[in-house]
């Protein structure tokens, strides 16, 4: 029985545009965001869907809310699907963080899974959180096709599980704001499908913040 997952990543924040780090902060869609939800919500409609679930955060359930539009499915708030929680890092520029946490900058680019930032998780926390939550829906739409809209860094972190990869594995892949992500389960074994479909943002920026 084989069961599909998409992933939406949320739209565009201000964050996002400067490349601040969000973290768990609850930061509301741009103008631009808007628009991408709005787009990405237009291209899922008139499409069987069993379920629409979404990290709880406000940029993600903003998303979920403009699918819900297109859809007419309610979305599932799920704090597992929450980006990376990233403590003091939260609220900072790539500058910042280095000039105010130098040492702690140097743990957060090292290959340590299990290095927790100051006040947040670590990567493997994180990994394991997301991984655990996307099986779960799996396992609860069986046979079905569910849409889950959640951040850039833990879809980072569903490729790297369902390639086989460690949580730490450097990021070599872009992953665009309202961008889609099929994966599907069958039997319990998962294969990656498609990856980072912006096709519905053709005439858009489809931005590939590095901020989580």
């Amino acid at each position: 029985m084989t069961t599909e997952l998409v992933l939406v990543r949320h739209g565009e924040t201000g964050w996002n545009k400067v490349r601040r780090y969000q973290g768990h902060i609850d930061i509301p869609l741009g103008e631009a965001g808007l628009a991408q939800s709005e787009a990405v919500a237009q291209a899922l409609a008139n499409q069987r869907w069993d379920a629409l679930y979404s990290s709880d955060l406000l940029r993600a359930m903003q998303t979920a809310q403009a699918i819900e539009a297109a859809t007419g499915l309610q979305p599932v708030p799920d704090a597992r699907l929450r980006e990376r929680h990233l403590g003091v890092l939260q609220g900072l520029t790539y500058n910042e963080f280095a000039s105010r946490h130098p040492e702690a900058l140097r743990q957060f680019y090292s290959d340590d899974a299990d290095w927790i930032v100051p006040g947040g998780e670590s990567q493997r926390q994180a990994f394991d959180r997301v991984s655990s939550a996307c099986a779960e829906i799996a396992e609860a739409h069986a046979g079905g096709r569910v849409l889950v809209v959640t951040h850039g860094g833990c879809l980072g972190y569903m490729l790297k599980w369902v390639l086989g990869l460690p949580p730490q594995s450097r990021r070599r892949w872009s992953c665009f704001n309202c961008g889609l992500h099929t994966f599907v389960c069958n039997n319990g074994e998962w294969r990656l499908v498609n990856w980072g479909d912006v096709r519905h943002l053709s005439e858009m920026t489809a931005m590939d913040g590095v901020s989580l």
